[in-house]
């Protein structure tokens, strides 16, 4: 039997930080940052569902959001405003991206391929799925800003304005009913939620 190192790699998530050009009081690796993104992933599926009658499949929506970033164990995290700076260096970036997620791929023994392509290649999973993942995502993003603010740093004041934007433009009911219902706790100290 071949050796993977398809594992090694995404242990590595932990080495990937997070906000590469911003001062935090609290750094996030992108492991840690992935988890988070599951659960409000998870979470928006069910509220959907539960609330909104959509037809998710939440534990799909999960496990896409684990491996979401992963390809970034081999590309590194480049910082949002330079990834987006203009057209072309965003469409130049998702090849460069698609890359590293087919490499990653090709690290799996041949047999597990194709059932691990629909969470690690953006391509091969539901466009609903992975609109949800996308919001999760930028909700994460704006909890950081908030955690980052209740403690002091202005630093994220900017990118919680541009994040309040990104949400706005990507408005869901069930994005809204999250942030009414878990968002406002970011800001509070560990006694306050106690």
């Amino acid at each position: 039997m071949k050796q993977s190192h398809f594992f090694a790699h995404l242990a590595r998530m932990k080495l990937i930080q997070r906000w590469p050009l911003m001062r935090s009081i609290s750094t996030e690796n992108i492991s840690e940052h992935s988890l988070q993104v599951a659960f409000v992933a998870h979470a928006l599926a069910i509220i959907k569902n539960k609330k909104f009658a959509g037809n998710t499949h939440p534990e799909r929506i999960a496990i896409l959001a684990m491996y979401h970033d992963v390809s970034e164990v081999l590309t590194g995290d480049l910082p949002t405003p330079v990834k987006y700076f203009n057209p072309d260096i965003a469409k130049e970036y998702k090849k460069i991206e698609t890359a590293a997620e087919e490499k990653l791929i090709s690290m799996l023994p041949e047999e597990l391929q194709e059932d691990f392509k629909p969470f690690l290649i953006s391509d091969y999973s539901h466009e609903e799925d992975r609109q949800i993942v996308k919001q999760a995502d930028s909700i994460c993003a704006y909890l950081k800003c908030l955690e980052e603010l209740s403690a002091g740093n202005h630093e994220f004041a900017l990118a919680k304005r541009r994040l309040e934007k990104t949400l706005a433009d990507k408005r869901t009911p069930e994005m809204d009913y999250f942030l009414q219902t878990f968002a406002a706790s970011f800001e509070l100290s560990l006694d306050e939620i106690s």
